[in-house]
């Protein structure tokens, strides 16, 4: 007979003859592919090849038919063998045959080789698995950074008239800094990696982003003494992208530079426009890289050669979320070095703003002044994160109260009216999502601002915390510039004559 199969026919048949000829020996599988039937013999021996000992042992292939006699229809899932002893994730499905007064004739058994699937489905666990890890790891790790942010804070408050207290207390400020990037680059890498991550596009210059983040990683230069030149002369370069993400890219590479740059040298930082790009170029004299370096320097957890006492630092995830943040931005990222010992560069290219786009928003932030005094409540469990914010806040001036779970905080929030609350998420008991809630029920809560400060900083956390009713939510630990510009929000309003 002359059968016109279309082309997926013809694949997919192709297809289960090779599945047929990899998973059974050479008669049984001559037997099925001619459409013959198999005897209790043949299935017999089948069944010896398709599971491991254990279960033949256990009598499962006989627990299958049992199940398909009394139900019609069996399916399971699990690991088989094939012919060779290799072993494949398996879906069967058996059913039973009944002649015209419904007494069992045999069975139809359709397995399907999902070992695929099932490698997908395992990685996506895992990574699942890995990002509840990190934020966890995150929460935990930000939990003592915001306490050592807050006393360096107080110690920054009070003069310093011994040269080396100051000096060790900008150390430590450093430090802090450090740590939280890292806590930061950790946490967002595995956002980045797997695409959960959204873009708050606004039109900005590209040479306003560089000199934020000249800002923030000059600290980095001057600790080793180098030299940091910036050129950001010629004709503006307008880019629609997301500022903070931007930013981010350039503090990296900025960070990279110093890491791999020796003390006393040198690193170039260039921002211009070239044609329909706005070019970024980060250039420096250091240890350089080999051409067996180049291709792969974007690859999460690659490092140049390090030595022994690692003092450059760092994860080796840095440059992955630059190629991951540019490429967001449909821009691209490209390394460079003419070898070991001549210095690298670095060049980012992003597509300039449209015509008609807006304008680019405005330069930096005004700096943060002092709120008016306040009505502030502290709540958090971690005592000395609790207590030094709240010393942190007295020394501002604020009337502060400090309370260390939920029903504490509940009932102080009732009785004292807050006019801000600074409310920690993890509470043993009550967590602070539900805290907030209740708050929002009593009395004159409506009234009261109630800001997360939490270790959990994802897009998840952020929306949750929106719906439990809070106004604002911040990440540990908290710069205090940042929260100062959270408290001028809820001043209360001169009352109109």
């Amino acid at each position: 007979m002359d059968l016109n199969y279309t082309k997926e026919e013809s694949a997919f048949r192709a297809e289960v003859r090779e599945f047929i000829r990899s998973h059974l020996p050479g008669d049984l599988s001559r037997k099925v592919l001619e459409h013959k039937r198999l005897g209790k013999e043949d299935y017999v021996r089948w069944q010896k090849i398709l599971f491991e000992k254990g279960w033949i042992a256990a009598g499962w292939p006989e627990h299958e038919l049992e199940m398909a006699r009394k139900t019609g229809r069996f399916e399971d899932e699990g690991w088989r063998l094939r012919k060779d002893g290799s072993r494949f994730w398996a879906n069967v499905v058996i059913t039973a045959l009944h002649d015209a007064s419904g007494v069992v004739q045999g069975f139809t058994k359709v397995t399907r080789d999902l070992t695929e699937r099932r490698r997908v489905e395992t990685l996506e666990e895992e990574g699942r698995q890995i990002n509840e890890f990190l934020a966890m790891l995150g929460h935990e790790l930000r939990n003592p950074l915001a306490s050592i942010r807050n006393v360096v804070a107080v110690m920054g408050v009070k003069a310093e008239a011994d040269p080396t207290t100051s000096w060790a207390r900008q150390v430590i400020e450093r430090q802090v800094r450090h740590l939280g990037r890292l806590v930061d680059d950790l946490l967002d890498v595995g956002r980045i990696t797997s695409g959960k991550i959204t873009l708050r596009r606004e039109a900005v210059e590209l040479g306003a982003i560089v000199s934020r983040a000249v800002e923030a990683a000059r600290p980095l230069h001057e600790n080793r003494h180098q030299k940091l030149e910036v050129d950001l002369e010629g004709e503006g370069a307008p880019i629609l992208g997301d500022t903070t993400r931007l930013v981010q890219v350039v503090l990296n590479l900025l960070s990279n530079s110093a890491k791999y740059t020796p003390e006393g040298g040198h690193v170039w930082v260039q921002a211009r426009r070239e044609g329909h790009d706005a070019v970024l170029r980060v250039r420096d004299d250091g240890v350089g890289m080999s051409p067996e370096l180049i291709p792969r320097v974007f690859d999460i957890f690659v490092q140049g050669d390090r030595s022994l006492d690692r003092s450059e630092g760092g994860l080796g995830i840095g440059l992955t979320m630059v190629e991951r943040l540019v490429a967001l931005h449909g821009g691209t990222v490209t390394a460079h070095s003419e070898g070991p010992g001549k210095g690298s560069e670095f060049v980012v290219k992003l597509p300039l703003a449209a015509p008609g786009s807006p304008p680019p928003a405005g330069g930096r932030p005004a700096a943060p002044r002092k709120a008016r005094r306040l009505r502030v409540l502290v709540v958090d469990d971690n005592r000395d994160a609790g207590e030094s914010m709240s010393l942190l806040l007295g020394m501002w001036g604020h009337d502060v109260t400090t309370a260390h779970d939920g029903t504490t905080a509940l009932a102080i929030a009732e009785r004292e009216q807050p006019q801000v609350v600074l409310l920690d998420i993890g509470l043993p008991g009550i967590d602070g999502y539900e805290v907030a809630r209740r708050i929002r029920t009593q009395p004159g809560g409506e009234n009261i601002a109630l800001v997360a400060i939490t270790g959990y900083g994802q897009a998840e956390d952020k929306q949750r915390a929106q719906e439990a009713g809070f106004a604002l939510h911040l990440v540990k630990p908290i710069e205090p510039e940042a929260l100062q510009r959270a408290l001028a929000r809820f001043e209360p309003r001169p009352q109109k004559a």
